[in-house]
């Protein structure tokens, strides 16, 4: 075999084989096959595609370039969402889908760009390890049911470095690439049950519902190609999910949801992906596991699993009473609304790339985040403010000039002026 071959034939829409993508993916892994051939293939794969064969003998090949982990605990449920603005789920529906008996046991990663990653999040709290072995891993999971680490660098190497190269070439934008990504990392952490939170809009990497429909659609085959139980949901992703964006403000919201005290649009799609894990992993129907969600968020349980898996992990349990210990930011600008308005539209992007220039976010993995920065939204789509209503709250450690990101959250809302809107309260 050569890569030259494989290109051709990936150019010319000719179905690779199972042995050719294989050698293809270990060639690269090792060294042997240089970057400006995987970059060509990888074009050829953004133009012509991949049958859904070709796709899950990728995933394979992606998945067998590095570890696997069989954890031996009963039952595990993963969830993966495909990233969004203020996607702070995790930590709401592992604690309780674990008080409903399922073990979560979830590998996360860190957030690059707009959007945030669930491991910074939870690093947010004091003291709270994501570097946990796999033995320590293992454990939390035992007693508590749910645990969040962080990727091993040694799952998955071929996806690392072929995403390196996706992102300097310009081929990241290709639907069977994406699933494989997702999906390599995902089957390397062998869960009984996989639910799969797909995301589209604007502030979603698919910007079209029918794309999200077609990656789900996918994932989905895959998953079950693959011996898992699998679901994928499609969830909007137009407005940020919940109210804050930014690591510790979105850990103080989530808190909140556990405690009881928000019922809103966060706990209600929270609610609907829990019954999902609880139905993949036979806890009755979708209409059954919603009723036990609700009642492990409203008798205090999920709480508690939260709370045990946070000291297991050597973080300050007493977040979970007091969101006040979580990083506190040194300024802070409200922005007000200069006349009366209606909210008619959110770049949901734009919203989040405020939370970066703020400090809450990295442009690149090595950058440093400040744990407080980030924002929180005072209105939704439809909503009508009348001038000096609160529009959105800015907070950040490092930052004490917000012009510049209160100019740009401004820009994000509908097609209004912004010159005369701005105004604030330090």
């Amino acid at each position: 075999m050569n890569a030259i071959d494989i290109i051709n034939k990936t150019k010319r829409s000719q179905t690779l084989s199972y042995e050719e993508i294989s050698w293809l993916v270990r060639s690269y892994t090792s060294g042997l096959i240089p970057d400006y051939q995987m970059s060509a293939w990888l074009m050829a794969v953004c133009l012509n595609g991949l049958t859904e064969e070709e796709t899950l003998a990728l995933t394979y090949a992606m998945r067998d370039s590095g570890d696997t982990i069989r954890l031996n605990i009963p039952m595990t449920v993963d969830k993966h969402s495909t990233g969004g603005v203020g996607d702070k789920t995790s930590m709401i529906i592992g604690p309780a889908a674990a008080a409903c008996g399922v073990n979560v046991a979830k590998m996360s990663g860190r957030g690059l760009g707009h959007t945030g990653g669930t491991i910074d999040k939870l690093e947010s709290i004091p003291g709270f390890r994501t570097d946990l072995s796999l033995k320590e891993f293992e454990a939390v999971v035992k007693e508590t049911g749910f645990s969040v680490v962080a990727q091993s660098e040694e799952l998955c190497p071929a996806d690392k470095k072929m995403y390196s190269l996706r992102s300097a070439s310009g081929t990241v934008e290709s639907i069977p690439l994406i699933c494989a990504s997702i999906m390599s990392k995902k089957l390397a952490v062998e869960a009984d049950c996989l639910l799969l939170d797909v995301k589209y809009g604007t502030g979603a990497f698919m910007k079209e519902r029918s794309e999200a429909e077609k990656l789900a659609r996918l994932m989905e085959k895959i998953g079950k190609a693959a011996g898992k139980k699998c679901k994928a949901d499609v969830t909007d992703m137009n407005v940020p999910l919940g109210r804050n964006v930014g690591n510790a403000l979105e850990v103080a919201e989530a808190l909140e949801v556990l405690r009881g005290n928000d019922r809103g649009q966060l706990y209600n799609v929270c609610m609907d992906l829990t019954a999902d894990m609880l139905e993949l992993a036979g806890k009755g129907t979708h209409e059954e596991c919603r009723a036990m969600a609700e009642e492990a968020i409203s008798s205090g349980r999920a709480l508690e699993v939260f709370r045990r898996t946070i000291e297991l992990q050597g973080g300050d349990p007493r977040v979970c009473d007091d969101s006040s210990l979580l990083p506190q930011a040194r300024c802070s600008y409200i922005i007000r609304a200069s006349y009366d308005i209606e909210v008619t539209y959110m770049n949901c992007e734009e919203i989040g790339m405020v939370s970066l220039l703020l400090g809450a976010g990295r442009l690149t993995r090595d950058d440093n985040i400040d744990m407080s920065a980030g924002l929180v939204m005072h209105c939704t789509i439809g909503d009508k403010l009348t001038a000096g209503d609160p529009i959105m709250t800015l907070y950040s450690s490092i930052c004490s000039d917000f012009s510049e990101a209160a100019l740009r959250a401004l820009n994000a809302l509908g097609r209004r002026r912004t010159d005369r809107m701005i105004s604030g309260d330090r």
